[in-house]
């Protein structure tokens, strides 16, 4: 009865959900009450590293593991990954692989363990990991079992990546790389409701790439394209992780900075000023193009108390800019003169 009660959770968190993270946490729970590990973890492979990192972990060490990285071929889960092999240790003081005694991450003995990939067409996609199980637990059923789980747990990652890739073509540009304009209303929206419970800052800078026409006139749309994906890069190189950057339409681009009030955002777009004069961009390996731009600044609260407020600020300032000398920065009610940052 307690296997069918296990498939059944599984079952239904697999079809009633595609978040990675709270199927995967739905399946763990349940390996936990079933094989009754003194601790766990769940790695996912990243195939451009060759490592891994924790997806999740038992509570007591998941903030730990956090910014841990395991290299294919070191420790249990590493050597698991590169071989795609699973690894049974009912006793660890009577296993050839020296590295078990003691895991290097969690700071235990590892007394007992079973360490599984979730295989899916013939590519490793994570790691299971249980540490000190009763010896009951190690029986050729309970084995057997696990292996079934793990084959879920495969299906999950799988269908959840799937998914992930969709919402991304869904909120991406294709041209630039950018999230798009439909993506920007629905952050800019989460990141308000955001700022005024936390009772934050927020900032965006409105760019508009000056003359950019005569780019088109003269080598083309297609050129113009790889420009517009060569000046993505630039910003988002001026940016930090946690800052958004949107394609608006056309050659116009918004950077959302969360948490950041008038003068760190200034800071901001100052250095994106300097990065745009310092050209020029590559287009091609014979071809490469100067370009600068127009910015506009604005931020919460004090230009205003609403997400459209804000934007239809950040818009005029730009305007502004475009209208009088072009390639500066306005965010005050006029164009501003910048020190060259250092």
């Amino acid at each position: 009865m307690a296997d069918l009660m296990v498939f059944h959770e599984i079952a239904r968190a697999l079809t009633s959900s595609l978040d990675l993270e709270s199927i995967l946490t739905t399946i763990m729970r349940q390996m936990q009450r079933f094989f009754r590990p003194e601790t766990w973890a769940l790695l996912l492979t990243d195939e451009s590293r060759r490592d891994l990192y924790y997806a999740i972990a038992d509570g007591r060490y998941g903030s730990q593991l956090s910014e841990v990285r395991v290299p294919y071929g070191q420790s249990m889960a590493g050597w698991v990954a590169e071989r795609g092999e699973t690894l049974i240790v009912p006793e660890t003081s009577k296993h050839p692989l020296a590295e078990i005694g003691v895991d290097s991450h969690l700071g235990f003995e590892v007394r007992s363990a079973v360490c599984i990939p979730l295989r899916s067409r013939l590519r490793t996609l994570g790691v299971i990991q249980l540490f000190n199980l009763p010896p009951d637990t190690f029986s050729d059923y309970a084995i057997s079992f696990l292996l079934v789980l793990c084959d879920f747990a495969a299906i999950a990652i799988e269908n959840a990546r799937a998914f992930e890739r969709v919402q991304e073509l869904t909120i991406l540009d294709e041209c630039t790389g950018l999230y798009n304009l439909r993506h920007f209303a629905e952050s800019l929206r989460n990141e308000m409701k955001r700022s005024e419970r936390l009772n934050l800052p927020m900032s965006l800078i409105f760019i508009d790439l000056d003359n950019f026409k005569l780019v088109n006139d003269q080598y083309g749309h297609q050129i113009g394209s790889r420009l517009l994906a060569a000046v993505s890069g630039t910003i988002r190189s001026q940016v930090r992780s946690i800052d958004l950057v949107f394609r608006y339409g056309g050659d116009e681009f918004i950077v959302l900075l969360p948490a950041t009030g008038k003068r760190k955002a200034i800071q901001v777009a100052n250095r994106l000023l300097y990065s745009f004069r310092n050209g020029p961009h590559d287009v091609s390996n014979d071809l490469h193009i100067d370009v600068t731009a127009s910015f506009g600044v604005a931020s919460f609260p004090e230009d205003g108390k609403s997400g459209h407020e804000i934007l239809r600020v950040a818009d005029a300032r730009m305007y502004w800019v475009k209208g009088s000398s072009r390639n500066g920065i306005a965010f005050d009610g006029g164009e501003q003169s910048l020190e060259q940052p250092a």
